[in-house]
């Protein structure tokens, strides 16, 4: 298999050597076998195995752990880097990483593990991320074993392989533009021109910075309209190609409330659901900050203006979409927002309200809603072709989220009984969200009275 990593040609500036740790007793517990086809791998699952456990090199390549700085919470930390994560080659243009192969220098006193419980996490979120067309860092296979390492408590550890265009975030161009290293800011945004953005002249710095807002302000609206929470969004969680990256503590929104925290260690909110968009712009801000020796700051100024506009226009489309809405209409933002204040005042679940308005089961929202109904009747019907708009409406509104209590269902049965069934179901559901599966209609259900304690942390 050749394999080469071009973020190697960057220099060691950019990057150390590691080697990966071995886990005891590893096994493969799912493949993502559509990825698998993309990246044109022939491998047998003993041979996955060893790449996906970090015990066999990825052709003649040696892992490498990149360096970034970030803003955490709002706070600038002049270095992190890929603390438990390193690089191991690139197929076809994508790159693979291995996430809780073990530390590396920027492990910062952790162990460089990843836990069973968050592998499972990540590894279905990127795939409901993809069925739901949001942009996201995608992921191979999950590797389990019987090496412990311990959290809150004693969990088994894992590992997710990682797959990307590319896993640079908007750290990277921190890390070096807070060292007034300003030749290897240049060097990595000449990098992600020539590699990633090729439709860009070679130097056109502004077109870089341009093209990261637009990618960011599509998968902000796209999080929005399809109510997901990410939870951690510090700036070295931010891809500068606009990808969902580092699933820590995200939660798809259930109950309809814009102030919904998914992480239970954001105790100020800064991350919630509705300020998302505004903490996006604020991280292209520091972006902009990064870039300012190679872009005027008025040029960067103007540029950032465009991130509302941008967002606005995708985020509409995409909730017009979700009402059935082709044509244009003064009144279709206060009959979206009208509808969405019901849900919030009626705490009603966001996914099955949209789901059921779809199927135009207009009883199951109850009383409260037959005002809007009777206005929102009125509005449908001045669409040229009404079944047009419930396709539309179908092909936007999911069938199928990963819901936490899913999630935890699959990860119990995982860590308990060492039954992976339920993975496989989860990931064959979200893979097609929006299609209706015979005999799995319960995946769909609001969570169960168990569930409403769920707490998502930074743990992992």
């Amino acid at each position: 298999m050749k394999s080469s990593l071009k973020f190697k040609d960057l220099g060691s500036d950019f990057f150390a050597h590691v080697d990966t740790q071995k886990l005891e007793n590893t096994s493969l517990i799912h493949i993502n076998e559509s990825l698998m086809q993309d990246l044109s791998l022939k491998s047998n699952d003993n041979e996955l195995l060893g790449i996906c456990s970090g015990e066999k090199p990825l052709a003649e390549e040696s892992p490498i752990s990149t360096v970034y700085a970030g803003h955490q919470f709002g706070y600038f930390v002049p270095q992190l880097g890929d603390g438990r994560s390193c690089l191991i080659g690139e197929i076809d243009g994508l790159e693979l990483s291995l996430k809780g192969a073990g530390t590396s220098p920027f492990s910062r006193g952790a162990d460089g593990r990843a836990v069973l419980r968050s592998s499972i996490r990540e590894y279905l979120c990127s795939i409901a991320m993809q069925g739901l067309n949001i942009p996201t860092t995608r992921a191979l296979a999950i590797v389990n074993s019987s090496t412990q390492v311990y959290r809150e408590h004693v969990e088994s550890a894992a590992i997710v392989t990682r797959v990307a265009e590319s896993h640079i975030r908007f750290g990277h161009f921190e890390y070096f533009a807070s060292q007034d290293q300003n030749e290897n800011v240049k060097k990595i945004a000449d990098f992600v021109i020539k590699h990633h953005m090729t439709e860009l002249e070679q130097g056109d710095y502004l077109g870089l910075f341009k093209r990261a807002i637009e990618l960011t302000a599509i998968m902000i609206a796209r999080w929005q309209a399809q109510g997901f929470s990410h939870g951690v969004m510090n700036t070295d969680n931010m891809s500068i190609l606009g990808l969902t990256i580092d699933y820590g503590p995200f939660s798809f929104m259930e109950t309809y409330d814009p102030a919904f925290i998914c992480n239970h260690s954001d105790t100020q909110g800064r991350y919630s659901f509705e300020r998302q968009p505004s903490v996006a712009l604020w991280n292209l801000q520091r972006l902009a900050g990064a870039l300012k020796s190679l872009i005027q700051e008025e040029q960067l100024k103007d540029a950032l203006s465009s991130y509302e506009k941008i967002l606005v226009k995708e985020y509409s489309y995409l909730m017009r979409s979700k009402f059935g809405l082709i044509l244009q209409d003064d009144g279709d933002n206060a009959l979206i927002n009208n509808f969405l204040e019901l849900l919030y005042n009626n705490k009603k679940d966001y996914h099955r309200s949209m789901r059921e308005l779809s199927n135009q089961k207009k009883n199951l929202l109850g009383d409260d809603f037959k005002s809007w109904f009777k206005d929102y009747k009125k509005r449908i019907n001045k669409e040229q072709d009404l079944n047009q708009s419930l396709v539309l409406m179908k092909q936007f509104n999911p069938k199928y989220i990963l819901r936490n209590y899913l999630a935890e269902v699959a990860i119990r049965k995982a860590e308990d009984l060492g039954d992976y069934e339920e993975i496989d179901v989860l990931f064959r559901l979200l893979e097609r969200p929006f299609d209706s599966h015979n005999g799995y209609d319960s995946y769909d259900s609001e969570p169960p009275d168990w569930a409403n304690n769920l707490e998502l942390s930074c743990s992992s």
